[in-house]
């Protein structure tokens, strides 16, 4: 067998081994997901997703439906949702298991633990987004709103903010492992990132601004996490690379 044979048997074994991985990755989504649409139900994690708007809306005030069928959609896009987050750990063991075998030991040393690490960090962001900014950020709103005006959320609009504010704040909680790479790669030193520290702080509170509402606290409850996080990430980064040195390095 010539050896462009060969490498196009072994491009086309890595297509069979991505499509097994992806099929396995979306099957753990659905199991998720199916559970979740037997307990607690669609309507049950809505109620729970629109309760920090519901807590600040006057008593008696509920959420309104604007389509046809969008008290039926939107539950259904919340169940999705939530059954990715949920999945999260089970989607990144897939791609860790697709790049591992072409990994030597100390590569697999520095996968592993920014497969996990980069699992928690997103799910720490959107609970961090939805147990502590989402409340302060409607009550924020609600209290500063004219007594003229009745606030009746439309729940689409609602989905529409939930989902963009879960994923802004899970993403930028990605900080300490980008961080890590950057170092660990050699890309930049830790040194270095210490002198660009008030450009990092700077740049923290521009995304922040750019990606939350125009309102302080919801900037302030994204810029401020950022910038602790990037102190992290410049903490953990020389432990992480001394942990995952090369044989020739350690030499």
């Amino acid at each position: 067998m010539t050896d462009k044979a060969e490498g196009e048997e072994t491009f086309i074994s890595h297509l069979f081994e991505l499509r097994d991985r992806l099929i396995k990755a979306v099957i753990g989504v659905a199991i998720v997901c199916a559970g979740l649409f037997f307990w607690p139900g669609p309507a049950a994690i809505y109620d729970f997703i629109a309760s920090p708007m519901i807590a600040s809306l006057p008593v008696g005030a509920k959420m309104i439906a604007t389509g046809v069928i969008a008290p039926f959609l939107v539950p259904m896009k919340v169940t999705l949702l939530i059954a990715f987050i949920i999945s999260l750990p089970w989607v990144f063991y897939q791609v860790w298991a697709f790049v591992a075998p072409g990994l030597y030991a100390h590569e697999k040393k520095l996968v592993l633990p920014l497969v996990v690490s980069s699992s928690l960090l997103f799910i720490g962001g959107v609970a961090f987004c939805y147990f502590f900014v989402f409340g302060r950020v409607f009550s924020f709103i609600s209290n500063f709103a004219p007594s003229s005006i009745a606030v009746m959320p439309d729940i689409e609009n609602y989905l529409d903010f939930v989902m963009s504010m879960c994923l802004a704040f899970g993403a930028t909680f990605e900080v300490p492992v980008v961080v890590v790479i950057l170092v660990r790669m050699n890309i930049v030193s830790v040194e270095k990132l210490k002198e660009i520290r008030p450009y990092a702080v700077v740049g923290a509170f521009v995304i922040a601004a750019v990606v939350t509402p125009p309102d302080v606290v919801s900037q302030l409850s994204l810029a401020i996490p950022m910038c602790l996080l990037f102190e992290l990430g410049l903490l953990a980064a020389p432990a992480f690379a001394r942990a995952t040195r090369t044989p020739e390095e350690a030499a």
